[in-house]
């Protein structure tokens, strides 16, 4: 499948690679340049173990990119996920800015059939309000699916290739059908 992962952090990267490394396209997008840059020379800037080597090999196989280009990167992807960071308020609350920001952004490529995921910790309704804001600025056809993280840091690669659950919300058997084949690689258990 082709997979475009929004936000090239922690969350961002993990998934993006260990995606890649099951077999798919993963184009990682993200508004930092400088980041982007980096991560097309192999220098990660995170410390994960097992991470900087996931990277390197679905990047040498072409089953790994970094960018900044929205258009390209949202065009030709069936799958977008976000994990954009979501950090919190002076009051606890999730500031949803990026996830609004991004939102907005992808709607304006979105060309045809898109399952929009949200990948970052947020609350409750969230799906709602990134459903809400790409309905206003497109007319094509597209699905929101929650589908949470348990990663811990350290462990990471590990939790996402053998995950002890994985949870997906959806309102649509089509994202549910297409979100279950993409995970089948890591049902192992």
């Amino acid at each position: 499948m082709n997979i475009c992962v929004i936000g090239s952090g922690y969350v961002g990267l993990v998934t993006g690679s260990c995606l890649a490394d099951s077999g798919n396209n993963v184009i990682c997008l993200d508004i930092d340049k400088d980041k982007v840059l980096s991560l097309q020379k192999g220098e990660i800037g995170i410390y994960e173990p097992g991470l900087a080597n996931l990277v390197e090999r679905n990047a040498k196989e072409n089953r790994l990119s970094f960018t900044t280009d929205y258009k390209s990167s949202i065009e030709n992807s069936e799958i977008i996920f976000l994990a954009v960071p979501t950090p919190p308020n002076e009051d606890g609350s999730a500031d949803l800015q990026y996830i609004e920001k991004a939102s907005l952004e992808l709607a304006n490529y979105v060309n045809n059939y898109k399952i929009i995921v949200t990948k970052s910790t947020v609350p409750v309704g969230t799906t709602n309000l990134v459903k809400t804001l790409i309905k206003s600025k497109t007319k094509q056809e597209f699905d929101v699916a929650s589908n949470p993280e348990f990663l811990k840091e350290g462990s990471a690669i590990n939790d996402f290739m053998f995950p002890d659950r994985i949870v997906i919300g959806v309102d649509s058997t089509q994202a549910e059908k297409k979100l279950k084949e993409l995970y089948e690689p890591f049902m192992r258990k």
